[in-house]
């Protein structure tokens, strides 16, 4: 719902070029994994994830894809970083639109300052996109078109 929300008139991803969801990973460049994923779906999600053409960005949206949500179980993976390497974590339970579209624009500009690849290159974990003292991440005023209602 928040990743729908994000697409909305009230977030408006079309101005970043972000509006077109893909159905086929050969036309995607970036993955969205929300929610947890099974030990079933772990190796069609990797598949999915080889299958994309390079440059390829992967951003876990939420506790539950990032550490497999609040109840350790043998048949969830614990982060779906175990399976793809993840670029950015948008935190939250469930994250926000605004917190999905900070974490958007956070690897935005670690791919414009070149920051995301020395970090693929020096095998470091992906980044947490959350402002210090901040709950929920606003997006900020200076690309945002309107208040969320």
């Amino acid at each position: 719902i928040e990743m729908m929300a994000a697409g909305a008139a009230d977030y408006d991803l079309a101005r970043f070029g972000m509006e077109v969801f893909r159905n086929s990973p050969r036309q995607a460049d970036l993955m969205i994994v929300a929610g947890r994923v099974s030990q079933k779906m772990a190796p069609v999600l990797r598949q999915v994830y080889d299958q994309m053409m390079e440059p390829k960005w992967v951003i876990s949206m939420g506790v539950c894809a990032s550490t497999g949500g609040m109840f350790n179980n043998y048949a969830i993976v614990q982060g779906v970083d175990q399976i793809v390497p993840v670029d950015v974590y948008a935190p939250g339970c469930p994250p926000s639109p605004e917190t999905l579209m900070h974490a958007i624009l956070t690897l935005h500009e670690q791919i414009r300052t070149g920051e995301i690849m020395k970090r693929r290159e020096a095998g470091l974990p992906g980044i947490t996109a959350s402002t210090t003292g901040l709950w929920t991440p606003e997006v900020p005023v200076s690309v945002r078109l309107g208040t969320p209602k």
